[in-house]
């Protein structure tokens, strides 16, 4: 089926359209994500106290280093992990004998981002191509906070206050990926069930389809809808992402009950 790109139709699908909501199905967990740390925010005043020895403002630096404004600012606020390749090209720009990267090898975050699903961020962060296929909830990088605040409330075992207060400002962080990168190419294909489910309740999941819309409008998003009434399809062994590196590489990932699984073997990936 192709690309919903009308809010009548999106809204059809997912039954929020007139009448009686359908019973409310929720519990779905959510995963932790990556917070600010000690070494990233040391790493970062290092980098520009650096671009401030070399004369350059964050603009004439990110073209420099082949990275975004944005992206430049959270890494110098310590809020992003730097990709290796801005490691590298950063060094060179910035003339820094090495101490960029001496001081990467010692970055790390605070506890939040399952240890399974990390190799995939770091590679997620510098991707050219991110393609998600998914039957469980809406893919983190699309939902909105209400629906994620849904997803941590009623995880099991329960979450505190503060960990969920953490898991939520990571995840709207994350987010940014999609607008950080204008050129990285962003596809979706989510079960139609997903929509349907009203995770959150009525309101809560007519914002997460509104959301989904909107990002729709973007050049480098898409997204599509697997019909319930397709019988089969090649997805059915699960939810998978894959994503190409800026040196053309091709990784996947995919994960289930406390595991993730990050594949480079070329024969599986191709399959996937």
């Amino acid at each position: 089926m192709g690309l919903f790109q009308t809010s009548a139709r999106v809204r059809e699908v997912a039954g929020v359209t007139d009448g009686v909501p359908e019973d409310v199905a929720e519990g779905s967990q959510g995963r932790g994500e990556p917070e600010t740390s000690d070494s990233l925010k040391t790493f970062g005043a290092v980098v520009k106290a650096f671009r401030k020895r070399a004369g350059l403002t964050q603009e004439a630096f990110a073209p420099r280093v082949g990275y975004s404004l944005p992206t430049i600012a959270s890494i110098e606020q310590g809020r992003r992990f730097p990709p290796p390749g801005f490691v590298e090209q950063a060094e060179v720009v910035l003339d820094a004998f090495g101490a960029l990267k001496d001081a990467s090898k010692h970055l790390s975050r605070k506890p939040g981002l399952a240890s399974w699903f990390r190799p995939w961020a770091r590679l997620e962060a510098e991707a050219v191509s991110l393609y998600t296929y998914e039957n469980r909830l809406v893919p983190g990088l699309l939902q909105t906070p209400a629906y994620a605040n849904t997803l941590f409330n009623e995880q099991i075992p329960a979450l505190g206050e503060d960990q969920i207060k953490a898991q939520m400002a990571a995840r709207i962080e994350r987010k940014k990926l999609l607008t950080d990168r204008p050129d990285t190419t962003y596809s979706f294909i989510v079960e139609e069930h997903v929509l349907r489910r009203r995770t959150g309740g009525t309101e809560v999941m007519r914002e997460q389809i509104d959301h989904i819309l909107d990002l729709c409008e973007r050049r480098n998003v898409e997204f599509q809808i697997m019909p319930q009434e397709r019988g089969h399809h090649a997805g059915l062994d699960g939810p998978m992402r894959l994503l190409e590196t800026p040196e053309n590489k091709w990784y996947a990932y995919c994960e289930g009950q406390e595991t993730g699984q990050l594949i480079s073997d070329r024969k599986v990936v191709s399959i996937l």
